[in-house]
């Protein structure tokens, strides 16, 4: 598993895990096309800027879970992927705790779920939830680890670790082809980011 720490590649990574993400991990484990990496983020600019490239890649379809404690940067990560994906500003982006759902239109809509204060997946089908994901847009949920089971096979699940006051540790776990495809891609563009760094700072 590839860990990028923008300045450094490290093949191994001594990383910590708790019984919700080992439960997704479980749930996905007989599918044949599965990719994990982590990269780090020290700043919630950065982070945003790690969305948004991102957001440029994804398609229609896809979903992404976000696993994180308060604070931990999944709403900063949203709002670079609507920025990447349909050109919402930042600022625009807030999580929608209260209403659960919050949609941003586009040429690939961005559905941006917070299941913070949900009880479980049944609480979903108020809002009807399974017409959002895999459709004609991208679904990205927040606190996925509230609803694991109303999530589909293949998908792609970030949890984001507190590493320092700044700094973040995204570990990204993908299955099903398409979104392998997606993860490998992203994987590609922060290597070519962190090669661009690199050839500036020695400018």
């Amino acid at each position: 598993m590839p860990v990028f720490d923008n300045n450094n590649i490290h093949d191994n990574i001594e990383k910590k895990t708790n019984n919700t993400f080992q439960l997704l991990r479980d749930k996905v484990s007989s599918m044949a096309q599965q990719l994990d990496f982590s990269f780090f983020s020290r700043s919630s600019t950065e982070t945003i800027a790690w969305g948004r490239q991102f957001g440029v890649i994804l398609r229609a379809g896809t979903v992404i879970g976000l696993i994180g404690d308060l604070g931990a940067g999944k709403t900063c990560f949203i709002k670079g992927i609507a920025e990447g994906l349909n050109n919402t500003p930042a600022d625009e982006v807030t999580s929608p705790t209260f209403t659960i759902l919050q949609e941003y239109p586009g040429a690939v809509p961005l559905y941006h779920f917070d299941a913070y204060r949900l009880s479980g997946s049944s609480d979903l089908e108020a809002i009807g939830f399974d017409e959002y994901i895999g459709g004609d847009g991208v679904a990205v949920i927040e606190w996925a680890d509230r609803i694991s089971d109303a999530l589909p096979l293949e998908a792609i699940i970030i949890r984001i670790e507190w590493r320092s006051e700044h700094e973040r540790l995204f570990t990204c776990m993908a299955r099903g082809a398409q979104h392998c495809g997606l993860i490998s891609s992203f994987c590609d563009s922060l290597e070519d980011a962190r090669a661009i760094k690199t050839g500036d700072e020695a400018s």
